[in-house]
C-alpha cells in the first residue's frame, strides 16, 4: 500500500470535447453582461428617462447594470439545486436560450421598465450559467457540478486554468460588439440604414449578435453536451433497459474519494468568524468594490459629454476601446499573470492594484481637464488614458491574490467551503451595489457641481485608499504562493 501511494498518479486525459463545449456555453456570460457598456449611457439618453437631464443619465444606466448581477446571485443556488434534481444537462442548456431571448427583448425595449426586466432576465439566466467571474473562484452553480463530474484530481487543475483565458475573451468581444453595431442606420447608412427595423431599434443589432453567441451555445450544449448527474445518469439506464423506478436520491451516490467522512468535524458558521476570515473577506470587499466601479466608470465617463465632465465619446469608441484593453488582458493573464504572482508575491500584487485603483480614479480630472484644454481629444488625454487602462492588467491578477488569501484564512480543511461561500456572498452582494453607487454619485457630483463635478473620484480614491490600508494586514507570505500554475 505504501508503493501504491507514493507512486506519481497517472494524469486522466481531459474529455476535450466536453470540456470545449462548457466553456464555450460559459463564454456567453461575460459577452452578453457586457455588450451594453459602450451605448446604455445612449440607450438611456434616447428612451428620454431623464428628461433631457443629462445628469440623470448615469443614475439610470447605474441601476440597469445593477440588476444583472443582482438577478444573478439571487438565482444561482437554485438552479444549482434544480440540476440535482432534474439533471446538469437541461438545466444548463436552459441558460444560453434564455439569455438569448432576454438580449432581443432589451433590443426591442423603448421604456426603462422593459430595459430593467429583461437585464434582470440576462442576470438570472446567468445565474444558470454561472460563469467564471473575475474573483477566480467559481460560484455554487450547474458549470461547477458539470466541471467537477467530469474531471478528477489529476486535471481538475487544466480545466480551472482555461477559465480566465475564456472570460478574458468574453470581455474583449462583449463590448467590441456593442460599439461596433449600435445604431447600425447612422454608421451604415448605404446598408444597414435601408432596414426600418433597424432604423426603429437603433440598439437591437448588437443585442441580437449577443444573444446569437447565446443561441449558438446552446445549438452546440444541446448537440454535444452530456449528463453528468450519477443519478440522472442511473436513471437514463434503468429508462433503456425498461425497468421503472423511483428516482435515485443524492445521497445513494457513493462519495468522491477526497470527500470528508461524515463523521468529521464540521465547524459552526460563526467559528469562521476569526482575525484571518475578517481581513481576508475585507481586503476581497474592497477588491470586488474598486473592480466594479472601475469597470462601471470608464464607459460612463467616456460617453458623458466634456462640458458634463466626460470626454463625449462614442458607443464606437468606447467599444474599440474597452474591446482592446480586453485582448490585451487575454495575452497578460495567460503569459504574465501566474509569474508575477511567483517572482512578487500575492502580497505586492495585492499592494501594487490598490495603487494602481487609486490613480485611475484620479485620473478622471486629468482627462477631462486636457479635454477641455483641447476642446477634444488630444494626445494628452490618450497619454492619460492608456495608463488609466492600464490599471486592469494588475487588477486581473489580484483576484487570483485574493482567493489565496482566502483559502489561507480558512481554520480547517472543513471550513473551506464555509469561508469560499462567505467570499462568494461578500462578491455578489458588492458587484450588485458598486454601479449603482459609482454611478449616482458621479450624476450628483455633475449635478451639484461638487468639486467641480469630481467629487465621486475624490471618494473612490479614498475608498481605494482605505483598501489599501487593509492590504497592509495581510500576510506577507502564504505557503501556497509557489502552487499558482
Amino acid at each position: 500500500m505504501a508503493d501504491t501511494l507514493a507512486a506519481p498518479q497517472k494524469r486522466t486525459p481531459l474529455p476535450k470535447v466536453q470540456v470545449f463545449i462548457l466553456l464555450f456555453i460559459q463564454i456567453a456570460e461575460p459577452v452578453t453582461a457586457l455588450v451594453i457598456y459602450p451605448f446604455i449611457m445612449q440607450f438611456i439618453r434616447d428612451i428620454n428617462i431623464t428628461g433631457g437631464d443629462e445628469t440623470k443619465t448615469g443614475y439610470y444606466a447605474g441601476i440597469i447594470e445593477s440588476v444583472f448581477f443582482l438577478a444573478e446571485c439571487l438565482t444561482v443556488v437554485y438552479f444549482g439545486r434544480a440540476s440535482d434534481r432534474y439533471g446538469r444537462r437541461p438545466v444548463l442548456l436552459f441558460g444560453p436560450i434564455g439569455l438569448a431571448l432576454a438580449m432581443l427583448g432589451f433590443g426591442f425595449s423603448k421604456a426603462f421598465w422593459s430595459l430593467l426586466v429583461f437585464r434582470c432576465l440576462q442576470g438570472a439566466f446567468n445565474g444558470n450559467i454561472g460563469t467564471y467571474l473575475p474573483m477566480l473562484c467559481l460560484k455554487n452553480s450547474v458549470s461547477k457540478s458539470v466541471m467537477a463530474e467530469i474531471s478528477d484530481s489529476t486535471n481538475i487543475a487544466e480545466i480551472y486554468s482555461l477559465l480566465p483565458f475564456m472570460w478574458t475573451i468574453g470581455v474583449a468581444t462583449g463590448p467590441f460588439i456593442g460599439g461596433s453595431l449600435a445604431n447600425p442606420a447612422v454608421r451604415f447608412p448605404n446598408t444597414l440604414g435601408k432596414i426600418a427595423l433597424l432604423r426603429e431599434y437603433p440598439y437591437l443589432l448588437p443585442c441580437a449578435a449577443a444573444g446569437a453567441f447565446a443561441l449558438a451555445a446552446f445549438v452546440v450544449g444541446f448537440i454535444g453536451l452530456k449528463e453528468t448527474l450519477p443519478a440522472a445518469l442511473a436513471r437514463q439506464k434503468k429508462a433503456r433497459q425498461g425497468t421503472e423506478t423511483e428516482p435515485l436520491l443524492a445521497n445513494e451516490i457513493a462519495p468522491a474519494a477526497n470527500t470528508p467522512a461524515a463523521s468529521d468535524d464540521i465547524p459552526p458558521l460563526r467559528a469562521l468568524f476569526i482575525r484571518p476570515v475578517f481581513i481576508a473577506l475585507t481586503n476581497h470587499a474592497f477588491l470586488c468594490f474598486c473592480q466594479m466601479s472601475y469597470d462601471v466608470m470608464i464607459p460612463l465617463v467616456y460617453a458623458t459629454p466634456i462640458a458634463m465632465g466626460g470626454l463625449g465619446l462614442s458607443p464606437l469608441y468606447i467599444g474599440r476601446i474597452m474591446g482592446l484593453c480586453g485582448l490585451l488582458n487575454v495575452f497578460t493573464q495567460i503569459f504574465l499573470a501566474a509569474r508575477a504572482i511567483r517572482y512578487f508575491g500575492p502580497h505586492r500584487i495585492f499592494i501594487t492594484a490598490f495603487c494602481c485603483l487609486t490613480f485611475s480614479f484620479m485620473a478622471y480630472p486629468f482627462l477631462n481637464f486636457f479635454a477641455r484644454k483641447a476642446n477634444g481629444i488630444d494626445w494628452r488625454v490618450i497619454l492619460v488614458m492608456l495608463v488609466q487602462l492600464s490599471s486592469s492588467f494588475v487588477i486581473f491578477p489580484t483576484f487570483g491574490c485574493t482567493q489565496m488569501f482566502i483559502v489561507d484564512s480558512a481554520p480547517t480543511q472543513n471550513s473551506l467551503g464555509g469561508v469560499n461561500g462567505l467570499a462568494q456572498m461578500v462578491s455578489a452582494v458588492l458587484r450588485s451595489v458598486a454601479p449603482t453607487f459609482a454611478a449616482s454619485l458621479f450624476s450628483s457630483s455633475v449635478s451639484y457641481n461638487i468639486l467641480g463635478g469630481n467629487f465621486v473620484f475624490f471618494v473612490m480614491c479614498g475608498i481605494s485608499l482605505c483598501g489599501l490600508r487593509a492590504a497592509l494586514m495581510l500576510p506577507k507570505k502564504l505557503p501556497s504562493a509557489k502552487e499558482v500554475a
